[in-house]
């Protein structure tokens, strides 16, 4: 899908916007003691603020993996963002994946409490570059 410039802004917007409400649904999860709820809207935050640079910057997003491997390659394999952001959203999908489809996993307090303000900072830092 060709987008124009314009098409281009919107489209990041909606995805900047769209992050931000998962992260506030996240953190609302949290104070309710949902903790695999709050991992699965932290994980959907990082995933469309990433979303918004990778179209911001012309690259198609077809797919969570795709999505994973484009930032990778552009952003932190290059070292035009820390290293941690990667491990963080591999860190997120991970514990998304866990707590949703494995019975026996229970996502923790601690871990969740562990992942916010580096996610904070990713999403503000991101919006920053797009904006």
């Amino acid at each position: 899908m060709s987008l124009t410039d314009e098409e281009r802004t919107i489209v990041v917007g909606l995805e900047i916007e769209k992050a931000q409400v998962a992260y506030n649904e996240a953190v609302w999860l949290m104070e309710k003691e949902s903790w695999s709820g709050a991992a699965g809207r932290l994980y959907y935050a990082l995933f469309h603020i990433v979303s918004a640079l990778l179209i911001h910057d012309r690259h198609a997003v077809n797919s969570h993996k795709g999505s994973h491997i484009l930032f990778g390659n552009y952003y932190i394999r290059t070292e035009r963002l820390p290293k941690e952001y990667g491990a963080l959203y591999s860190q997120m999908e991970a514990i998304r994946e866990e707590g949703e489809y494995n019975c026996t996993y229970k996502v923790t307090q601690e871990e969740l409490q562990q992942k916010m303000a580096p996610a904070k900072e990713m999403i503000d830092t991101i919006t920053a570059m797009v904006k």
